[in-house]
C-alpha cells in the first residue's frame, strides 16, 4: 500500500502562485509515476501533470503548460506542483496519485492510477 498526503492549497488571487506538495509513504518503491489531477465542481477529474518517480520524464496538460511545473524529491518521497500565473479556471480540488505499473509511460487517464490522496482545495479569485 502507498499513502499520499497533499498540502499547500489555499485561496489566492489571479496571477498569484502556489506550491502543492504530496508526501508518499508505505511501499514507495512500487511507484513508477506520480500524477496531479484536479476536479472542479460539476466537472470530471482531469489530468494536470505527471512525472516518473525517477524524475526522468514529465508531462503536462495543455491548459497548464508553461505555468505549472511538476518536480519530485526522492529523498523526501515527495512530489510538488509549482503553480504560477494562476487563473480563476484553475480553481479545483487538486489530487496527487500514484501509478505502480512500469513500462507504460505517464498516462493521463485517472483510471491508470491506483493510489490517491485526499485532495487539497485551490481557489483562485478574479
Amino acid at each position: 500500500q502507498v499513502q499520499l498526503v497533499e498540502s499547500g492549497g489555499g485561496l489566492v488571487q489571479a496571477g498569484d502562485s502556489l506550491r502543492l506538495s504530496c508526501a508518499a509513504s508505505g511501499r514507495t518503491f512500487s511507484i513508477y509515476t506520480m500524477g496531479w489531477f484536479r476536479q472542479a465542481p460539476g466537472k470530471e477529474r482531469e489530468f494536470v501533470a505527471g512525472i516518473t518517480w525517477s524524475g526522468s520524464n514529465s508531462d503536462y496538460a495543455d491548459s497548464v503548460k508553461g505555468r505549472f511545473t511538476i518536480s519530485r524529491d526522492s529523498a523526501k518521497n515527495s512530489v510538488y506542483l509549482q503553480m504560477n500565473s494562476l487563473k480563476p479556471e484553475d480553481t479545483a480540488i487538486y489530487y496527487c496519485a500514484a501509478d505502480v505499473r512500469r513500462g507504460v509511460g505517464i498516462l493521463r487517464s485517472r483510471y491508470a492510477y491506483v493510489y490517491w490522496g485526499q485532495g487539497t482545495q485551490v481557489t483562485v479569485s478574479s
